[in-house]
């Protein structure tokens, strides 16, 4: 059948916005009901040719008939066949797409009123100027501006409008003034591949200098003086960092490796300290971090090695006030914090600011003149501690109970106050800055959204729900007031679960539309994120990676349970990591789910853990375990790889993206897993794939271009409810 809006049914009914949520006592602990599911489109899907290809590690043979997808001349991906099938699936998307686009430019539209477009930053002073950017009307991309405080002129310093015109994909990397105010350096990826080009320019007179240094990770800074560049060397055909150089500015042959990295499992980065006199260069995977410090007045002198990676640690290091300080785990598995007087550096005793412990996790620290400032969690809730040179530490209050706090821009050691960017559920993106001698909190911005919202008409709450084996898994909820806790309403269910990478409570414009049309959304805070600590993370990584997965299907159950929604009425929605988690739940839990979205996928996982030669694979052996070495991860792996365990039943409608020039997640996983699925699945679901022929991970990079792929896939969601 067709699926334009008139055939996809009637849409939700409106909830009362003025009444509470209310509760139907008899609701059973398994609510069941009957929905269709969306059907494929009337025009023939694309079909993979298959391949006979075979694969055999430690005894065990693997067929995959899909494996020519990946292009073997990779990253220049050429081949006919292949770039055929991919174009196909494009058509086939946009066939989806086309009766629908009423809905998606209503969507759309929805999103782009909710934006401010004249947003402009709050300013920060740093060296004697104050910094803010601007959007200009119509634009995808900011203008920055500076002013100079003395004399008041205020310049342009970058237009990032005016450097995207010719191209079609346009992202800056790293961004850097020089001390003297002269000169700005910056990083520009124009193709999504995440290989940046190094550009400085004469501020004084908008001429650029040439400096020929490509291939960089995007990140570059000055150090020590305004002649002196750093930046991360990419190795050749390969996006892993392999080395920190620096290059001198206008000295022919100036270009030289400060610290080179061989381990093709460790990632490496630099950065300079808050007080700007030591670059720090770290380098390391999820078990081990090594820290080498630099003096950055005199590069040329050998650096120091604070921590080494045999310690099997993971410090994060900065200096201030004549002292080193340190997060790190080597007393609690939470951290703690710790500091030393510079004079010790060749011989560190770190002496204990605060120490984590089992509910309490020490997640980072800015360094200021008189005091310093912890981000914390208690038991998965965020807090924002202060730790004065002199006086009794305490917590930064908050006018909600559950939120997400972070650091702003805080550039100046000697500055008074602390800049935080602060959101809920419900509250929208909000600047603060924190007086330390007043102990007051100033709202500095708010995110502003044009087209109206009332903040009384959603509620938002946190549950705790039991998982399989015990655990307690949270989770946290948005919806309009007036939602029926009774199993009828649709729900949007989130997760990324990986990498220790937590997902805060935040609020998002994009995310109105579904709520105003009657879901409930929530994010399932599974094991692999940090939100509960790090054990957390470590409790769903490696051995233990399946526990990710199930807890996402047990928050589903008890959402079910608890009545905000019902089995076979819950959408999900994932990317990267997050859409191995989909892909894995999809292929455990098929009937729980109305729509699965895998966004830029990490699904054929066995395959990329077999691949040394992908620049990411040997670092991530510590988070999935190595099946080229280990029998025992080679069958892990297998037994829960989205790909590897696609059979012959029936699937819930799918949406999968992915990009082309995606150095994450290549494009050949989205791409192989649509394939087998639309060979193996029973049922006439729908199944889509949009594949950015000219983007990498993170899709398209204008402000319009990401609302667009926003409206495409909430489109998909909504449709998919409307089948009656």
């Amino acid at each position: 059948m067709s699926l334009g809006i008139a055939a996809c049914g009637e849409s939700n009914k409106s909830v009362n916005a003025s009444s509470d949520v209310s509760t139907d006592n008899s609701i059973q602990q398994e609510t069941t009901m009957s929905y269709k599911r969306m059907q494929q489109l009337d025009v023939p899907a694309p079909v993979a040719k298959q391949v006979p290809h075979t694969f055999e590690h430690h005894g065990i043979s693997v067929d995959d008939p899909f494996n020519w997808l990946r292009d073997s001349s990779y990253p220049n991906t050429d081949d006919k066949e292949v770039l055929d099938y991919l174009n196909a699936e494009n058509d086939y998307f946009q066939q989806f797409l086309a009766p629908n686009k009423e809905l998606v430019d209503e969507l759309f539209e929805e999103f782009k009123g909710r934006v401010d477009e004249t947003a402009s930053s709050v300013p920060y002073v740093d060296n004697g100027y104050e910094y803010w950017w601007e959007y200009k009307e119509g634009h995808d991309y900011r203008t920055r501006y500076r002013k100079n405080l003395e004399t008041g002129k205020v310049e342009v310093y970058l237009d990032e409008q005016a450097l995207s015109e010719a191209h079609d994909y346009f992202v800056i990397g790293g961004v850097s003034i020089s001390p003297d105010n002269k000169r700005i350096a910056y990083t520009i990826d124009t193709s999504g591949d995440e290989r940046y080009d190094v550009f400085v320019r004469d501020l004084s007179n908008d001429q650029e200098i040439e400096v020929a240094i490509g291939d960089t990770n995007g990140s570059v800074q000055f150090v020590g003086d305004s002649n002196t560049l750093v930046y991360g060397k990419l190795a050749e055909g390969v996006w892993r960092t392999e080395s920190v150089n620096t290059q001198t500015i206008g000295v022919a042959n100036s270009d030289r490796v400060l610290f080179a990295e061989k381990d093709t499992g460790f990632f490496l980065g630099s950065g300079l300290t808050t007080s700007e006199e030591y670059l720090i260069v770290s380098t390391g995977n999820s078990d081990a971090r090594e820290v080498v410090v630099f003096d950055a007045k005199d590069l040329s002198k050998p650096g120091v090695t604070l921590f080494s990676r045999e310690d099997k640690l993971q410090p994060s290091v900065d200096h201030g006030n004549g002292k080193f300080y340190v997060r790190v785990n080597d007393k609690h598995v939470n951290f703690r914090l710790a500091s030393m007087p510079e004079a010790n550096l060749s011989n560190p005793q770190w002496q204990s600011i605060i120490e984590g412990d089992k509910t309490l996790y020490v997640q980072g620290f800015k360094v200021f003149a008189e005091q310093m400032v912890v981000s914390l969690s208690r038991e998965g809730l965020e807090a924002m501690h202060v730790i004065p040179n002199e006086g009794e530490a305490y917590d930064i209050e908050f006018p909600e109970k559950v939120y997400s706090v972070g650091l702003s821009v805080n550039p100046s050691f000697e500055q008074q106050h602390v800049r935080l960017r602060y959101t809920s559920m419900i509250t929208p993106s909000t600047i603060y800055d924190y007086d330390f001698k007043t102990k007051s909190l100033t709202q500095r911005k708010q995110q502003k959204i044009p087209s109206g919202y009332d903040k009384s008409q959603y509620e938002t709450v946190r549950l705790m729900a039991p998982a399989r084996d015990g655990e307690k898994v949270p989770v946290s909820i948005v919806y309009k007031k007036g939602f029926k806790k009774d199993g009828s309403q649709p729900l949007s269910l989130y997760a990324y679960g990986a990498y220790g990478a937590g997902m805060s409570p935040s609020f998002s414009t994009t995310r109105l539309s579904l709520l105003d049309r009657g879901f409930a959304f929530a994010i399932a805070h599974t094991r692999g994120g940090d939100e509960m600590g790090y054990s957390w993370y470590l409790d769903g990584k490696m051995d233990e990676r399946e526990n990710a997965f199930n807890d996402f299907v047990d928050v589903a159950k008890h959402l079910v349970k608890e009545g905000y929604t019902s089995k076979g009425n819950i959408s999900i929605a994932g990317g990267s990591a997050g859409g191995e988690m989909m892909g894995a739940v999809t292929i455990q839990a098929p009937e729980m789910w109305r729509s699965v979205s895998l966004m830029v996928p990490f699904v054929d996982v066995l395959n990329t853990m077999l691949d040394a030669t992908l620049p990411l694979t040997p670092p991530e052996w510590n988070e999935w375990g190595n099946p080229i070495e280990s029998k025992h991860y080679f069958e892990l792996i297998k037994s829960y790889s989205p790909y590897d365990n696609i059979e012959k039943r029936e699937y819930p409608p799918m949406l999968v993206t992915g990009g082309l020039n995606d150095p994450r997640v290549t494009y050949w996983e989205p791409a192989k897993w649509t394939a087998k699925m639309r060979a193996l699945k029973t049922d006439d679901n729908l199944l889509i794939m949009r594949m950015n022929m000219g983007a990498g991970h993170f899709a398209n990079s204008g402000r319009y271009g990401r609302l667009m792929d926003r409206a495409e896939e909430m489109a998909f969601q909504i449709l998919a409810h409307r089948e009656k």
